[in-house]
Parts: structure tokens; sequence; C-alpha cells
């Protein structure tokens, strides 16, 4: 169970190289129930405020997720992550990511430097840091997020594919994600017309296979996701959207 709640943070990745952020709107809050079969599982949110990080303008992002009941008396989880996201570039320069999750801990932080292509990245439960190599354009789990939500909707229609990689915990994995086509999905605020995303993802160790998630975002130009589905390993985990403020654009709900 060590990756169960690591999930939400791949979860909400899962959506590659924005100019700018300037879909994002600072204080946008996104909340979220998370359910694992039958379960009340845990909630999830996602934070967007604009900051100064080392004298340029950024997004400061922070996610939270953390189990709740029944599961969090078996299985205690306060998973934390945060990104400083080049405002102009919308690559990420800082990164942490510090979790607990049963009796597994880790706190890890990365700096990025994007002109040599390198990553500082530091253990701080072993306080030990490392110089390692990365790629061009390389994304943390927050920035990539926030990176495909800032594309043109034309750069996301039905057939399109987008590849990145993405920083998780120590190392660099290439992802890609495909628009198969639209859905309405009801909600607790009315009926949301959705683009329906797959992402390719590693099978075996948490996913039962490559194509294992499904991704519901509200198609307008706040590519909110409303509704996510994960076949695990073992069971299935689901995530809707139980709140949110400060969203640039109104929702479009199905008429």
């Amino acid at each position: 169970m060590r990756n169960f709640f690591s999930l939400w943070g791949i979860l909400f990745f899962a959506l590659g190289f924005s100019q700018k952020l300037d879909n994002i709107q600072s204080g946008e809050v996104l909340n979220y129930r998370i359910h694992y079969g039958l379960l009340n599982a845990g909630t999830a949110t996602l934070s967007a405020q604009k900051t100064n990080y080392r004298g340029q303008p950024h997004i400061y992002v922070k996610g939270y997720g953390r189990t709740t009941g029944a599961v969090r008396a078996f299985f205690k989880v306060e998973d934390n992550y945060e990104s400083y996201i080049n405002y102009r570039t919308g690559l990420p320069s800082y990164y942490v990511r510090n979790v607990q999750e049963g009796g597994y801990t880790q706190h890890l932080q990365t700096v990025f430097n994007h002109d040599s292509q390198t990553l500082i990245l530091t253990d701080k439960e072993k306080n030990s840091s490392r110089n390692m190599k990365s790629v061009k354009g390389v994304q943390d789990m927050l920035s990539a997020f926030y990176y495909l939500r800032s594309l043109e909707q034309s750069e996301l229609k039905v057939g399109s594919v987008k590849k990145l990689n993405v920083w998780i915990d120590d190392e660099l994995f290439p992802f890609q994600v495909k628009v198969v086509g639209t859905e309405n999905i009801r909600t607790k605020f009315g009926t949301i017309n959705c683009l329906k995303i797959v992402p390719q993802v590693m099978s075996g160790r948490v996913f039962r296979d490559k194509e294992g998630v499904t991704l519901w975002v509200s198609n307008d130009r706040n590519y909110v996701p409303i509704a996510i589905k994960a076949e695990l390993a073992v069971g299935s985990l689901k995530a809707s959207l139980e709140s949110y403020k400060n969203v640039k654009y109104p929702l479009k709900f199905a008429k």
C-alpha cells in the first residue's frame, strides 16, 4: 500500500509546453473527494498563487492529499507537494515532495536549471544532495498539470497526443496523454461537458496496465479535472471535483 496515495500526484499530473500561465488565476483552489472502491478514502487539494521566486514571476502551486475515515484508521497518509513554476516559460524552478504514507516517509527537494539541463536533488531525510542530468522541457508532477491547462484549445482536440518528460521522486519518466473523445459528466454542480483523456503510465507496480487511468477535464479554457478513474493492481481509485473557486473562466455546463 506504500504507493496508494502517491497516485494522487500522478493523477493530477496527467495532463506539455506553454509560453505562460495566463489561464491560471491567482487564488484558484480545486478540492477533490477520493474513493477507493466503496470507501470514502481521502481528499486532495490543489491551490495556485502568483509570487516571485529568485526575482522572477512564478506561480506557487501546492498540492495536499490525505486519507480520511476508515482508510485513515489503518493507513495514514499526509502528502505535500509544492512547485514554483516560471510564469513566462511554464517550467518548474523548484519542486518539493514531502510525504508520509503509512510507515514510509520521503522528503525530496529539486532545483531545476533548464539552461544547462541539470538539476540538484536534495534528500532532506538523508541530508544529502547530488547533481543530476535532466532533459529539455522537463516538468515535475505539479507543473505538468498546469502546463497542459495552458495549451490552446486547438492543441487539445480529439485525437491529439501530447508527450512530456516528468520528474517523479528521483527519476525521469516519459509520459504521453491522448484526447480520446468528449463526454458529459454529472457533478454536484450540474452536468459538465468534458474532454476524455487517457494518459499512458507505468504498469505493474501500481496500475493494472499502461492505460489504466482515465481523466475527464472541463471542455473549456479552464481544463479543470472533473473526474479521474484509475484501475489499480488491486481495486480502483476514483476522484471527483468536490469544490472550486477563483477559476478564471466559467465552467462549461452541458445544455
